[in-house]
């Protein structure tokens, strides 16, 4: 099949054509009979594409896909809630007990500075495993699977 044929058709069909172009066009088609079956076939399936409807959705299929939408969303805002109010209660706790630690003089400086890193080094872990439970949950394709 002649490329050009084929673009012109696709142009015709989109209504894209010049005048020029559309006298082309009927050049080739009435220059060889392949080309007309081709631009009939093609003319036929362009009227059956046009002529279809696409099946609307029950309200039974709309209800569950609302109801795990907002399920989804429900669930996210809540686990993000927790998640944020976890890290400001667990910043602040570790902020009072590093302030209690270092105005107590009578702890020496080593005892204080490895129970900074410490409870640093908690923080810092717990964070990377929440990140990373959250962007792996995202990804997980086995996420619907079921035991």
């Amino acid at each position: 099949m002649n490329e050009k044929f084929l673009h012109l058709m696709e142009k015709l069909f989109d209504d894209e054509l010049t005048l020029e172009q559309k006298q082309e066009f009927n050049e080739l088609l009435n220059s060889n009979e392949l080309y007309k079956k081709e631009f009939e076939e093609q003319k036929r399936i362009k009227e059956v594409l046009n002529n279809m409807k696409l099946k609307n959705p029950s309200a039974e299929l709309w209800d569950v896909y609302w109801e795990k939408t907002y399920n989804k969303i429900e669930r996210g805002i809540g686990w993000l809630a927790v998640f944020i109010g976890t890290l400001i209660l667990l910043g602040y706790a570790s902020i009072e007990f590093v302030s209690q630690l270092y105005s107590d003089e009578s702890i020496p400086f080593l005892i204080k500075f490895g129970t900074v890193s410490l409870v640093f080094g908690f923080l810092v872990i717990l964070f990377s495993v929440f990140r990373e439970r959250l962007f792996t949950f995202k990804t997980d394709k086995y996420k619907e699977t079921q035991r």
